[in-house]
């Protein structure tokens, strides 16, 4: 599989770069953005590795711009940075990076990483519960028929829900899934479950609360009547 790496340290690049192909990957790593875009439009990667703090543009301004383009959107990005706040890491996961490694990190660990992340490319599903249809292959979410617009970590939350309708799912589980981190973004969660309820409109309420535990998809019992 091919990966792209776009850090401008150049000893970090080395370090990435030949962790990577020693464990089987093909590698291509890039100093500036341009470069960076000019070999994207050539040939997609399997994946991109991205540091926050580049030269003429920081990383989450490429980070956004892969993720609205359509083209770029699926491709998993790993972003490696040594701006290491909880705030740092919201932004970057919630503008669609797939993990956030902070610098310095192991190598073992980046491989790991790198590893889960493209596992999951081989496991798109579609899925259905009482009339809300998700489509992991198409990226698209649809209640009624009716499309409904998430971003990328609202349909993430809500394809892990769906997968497993009436299991409760626990919040520490939901945030390593979907954020890879635990504890440290509870807000987080809670202000994308509301978000997530709301875009859902009526089907909204099928997203239930289990107190002190997490959440799980449900119909309510007196639907079923």
């Amino acid at each position: 599989m091919l990966i792209y790496i776009l850090e401008d340290d150049e000893n970090i690049r080395e370090i990435e770069s030949y962790t990577l192909q020693t464990n089987g990957f093909e590698v291509r790593d890039f100093e500036l953005p341009q470069a960076f875009y000019k070999a994207l439009a050539d040939k997609k990667p399997d994946l991109i590795i991205l540091d926050i703090m580049l030269p003429d543009e920081d990383g989450l301004t490429v980070l956004k711009a892969l993720k609205s383009n359509n083209a770029y959107s699926e491709i998993p990005v790993i972003i490696i940075s040594a701006k290491t706040t909880e705030l740092d890491r919201v932004k970057g996961l919630d503008l669609g990076a797939e993990d956030y490694l902070c610098k310095p990190f192991g190598v073992m660990e980046l491989v790991s990483r790198v590893k889960a992340r493209l596992r999951k490319l081989d496991k798109k599903e579609d899925y259905s519960y009482c009339g809300i249809v998700l489509s992991d292959r198409e990226r698209t979410v649809f209640t009624d028929g009716e499309k409904v617009e998430l971003t990328y970590k609202e349909f993430e939350l809500l394809k892990l829900l769906i997968s497993k309708p009436k299991t409760v799912f626990a919040r520490e589980v939901i945030l390593g899934s979907v954020w890879g981190y635990g504890d440290q973004l509870g807000r987080t969660l809670d202000m994308h479950i509301n978000t997530l309820r709301k875009k859902l409109g009526d089907k909204g309420r099928y997203i239930v609360t289990v107190r002190n535990v997490g959440y799980k998809l449900e119909k309510e019992e007196k639907d079923e009547a």
